[in-house]
């Protein structure tokens, strides 16, 4: 478990901008020591942010888009092509505009027939991430380079809420979710373990609605209550934050020097 490191940024569109730089520092990097890099992208204002400014930042083309593999934190179970869809939104932010390899983006399954229902999607999900694991990695997902998590207004991230049944997931990696307070209630989900088996998590949280979340999930709260108290990676746990969402931090924990 790493200690969690908080950088907090003048507005959302400077943290998007500076999120993206140090990804595609991160990515050339881990590119130049293994060959290939991984990484695992997020949905919502945040994560869709953070791809929009890479899609126009200076030193895109840094990165060697065809040797990086892509997963996904969580999905909505809807059709393919749904707008709603985190996968369909990624391709217009960011994916339809660079030179990926198919192969190396592992999108989550849509409710396309395919699968009966997201239980079924999440375990052929968790299959292709066993697959993509090597021994080195120790666990039954890939030691992604970097994770992307967005903090929901409740401390939700990716689709495990407050309470309910997914927080408390200690065996599998991806879980079906039903009954999921923020519309669709129908998803796929990486759990708190698979999460933990990153080597970088970070977490993005910008906006007045986030304040609460990120101070209590920062604060002590134990992950059942606030589950994005139980995301953090192996080697670092990264905030990054805007000045609105870091509003009601202890200032103990703000930083003294964030730009």
């Amino acid at each position: 478990m790493s200690t969690p490191q908080i950088v907090v940024h003048r507005d959302k569109e400077l943290m998007a901008q500076a999120a993206a730089a140090r990804l595609i520092t991160k990515i050339v990097d881990a590119q130049a020591a293994r060959g290939s890099a991984s990484v695992v992208l997020t949905g919502g204002r945040n994560g869709n942010g953070l791809l929009a400014a890479l899609a126009t930042a200076p030193a895109r083309d840094a990165v060697d888009w065809s040797r990086l593999d892509l997963w996904w934190g969580d999905e909505r179970f809807l059709p393919e092509g749904d707008p709603e869809r985190n996968a369909t939104q990624a391709r217009e932010a960011l994916l339809d505009a660079v030179d990926l390899d198919p192969a190396r983006v592992h999108y989550m399954p849509a409710a396309d027939g395919t699968y009966d229902d997201a239980d079924a999607a999440a375990e052929a999900y968790a299959a292709e991430l066993a697959a993509a694991a090597r021994p080195e990695d120790h666990a039954p997902v890939p030691a992604f380079d970097v994770l992307l998590l967005g903090v929901g207004p409740d401390t939700h991230v990716a689709s495990l809420f407050p309470e309910l049944p997914g927080v408390r997931e200690t065996e599998r990696t991806v879980i079906g979710v039903h009954g999921a307070p923020k519309p669709p209630p129908t998803r796929v989900s990486l759990t708190l373990p698979a999460i933990r088996a990153a080597r970088e998590v970070w977490l993005l949280a910008a906006g007045e609605d986030k304040a609460n979340a990120v101070a209590l999930a920062l604060s002590g709260a134990g992950e059942i209550q606030a589950p994005a108290a139980g995301a953090y990676g192996t080697r670092r746990t990264l905030w990054l934050l805007d000045a609105a969402a870091a509003a009601r931090l202890p200032r103990d924990l703000y930083p003294p020097a964030s730009p």
